[in-house]
């Protein structure tokens, strides 16, 4: 398998499914048009460029490859013009939201083997380029960011992915092969959660001893 060709994919195809999101968080704000590609971009290259910066990579992914900006844009438009369409716009978020995190954290994972680093910054870069676009998009949107809420399998789905992708490696997967298999690790417990209630122990307070 071309890894070559697969990590770039692996970013286009997560720019275009975070940018949905993004889109849909401005159509439950009711923005304009402009308001609906600032989310989209801003959702799409966020955990990218982040991952892109702490790396160092020069220049950052989607300046050197700017039709994502394009990408971005026309995802939000046609968001715009299509979002009232969808029963429940939030279930939509969630589930495009799943899809992103599954390609995003194999992209980033992918990016920082061909950089060299450590197996524990691989992870970091993988969980990293996953999450921070969609932290980034409910935080500016005032949402409740889906990484924060209680006992979701959201970081835990990116970790395990990402730790998943270097044990397939050590036990000799192609790289190729090691990335599908992060994707499929990550959708399957971020699906698990949503659709099965898996959930992390969350902490209870207790009384203070006397």
């Amino acid at each position: 398998m071309n890894v070559e060709a697969l990590v770039p994919l692996l970013d286009y195809a997560s720019v275009l499914v975070f940018a949905l999101t993004g889109a849909l968080v401005a159509s439950r704000g009711q923005l304009d048009v402009v308001g609906f590609i600032f989310f989209a971009t801003l959702t799409g290259i966020g955990g990218g460029t982040l991952r892109d910066l702490v790396l160092g990579r020069a220049p950052v992914f989607w300046v050197g490859r700017p039709e994502l900006l394009l990408l971005t844009a026309g995802a939000a438009i046609m968001v715009f013009f299509t979002a009232h369409r969808l029963e429940s716009r939030y279930r939509a978020i969630l589930w495009l939201d799943a899809f992103a995190l599954a390609v995003a954290v194999p992209a980033g994972v992918g990016v920082a083997l061909e950089a060299g680093v450590s197996p524990v910054v691989t992870v970091l870069m993988g969980v990293m380029t996953g999450t921070f676009g969609g932290l980034m998009r409910d935080v500016v949107g005032n949402e409740v960011p889906l990484v924060l809420k209680q006992g979701e399998l959201y970081v835990t789905a990116a970790f395990g992915g990402a730790v998943a992708a270097l044990l397939l490696l050590t036990l000799g997967t192609e790289r190729g092969w090691a990335l599908i298999g992060c994707a499929a690790v990550v959708l399957l417990l971020r699906a698990g959660g949503m659709s099965f209630g898996w959930r992390l122990p969350v902490y209870k307070a207790r009384p203070p001893r006397r």
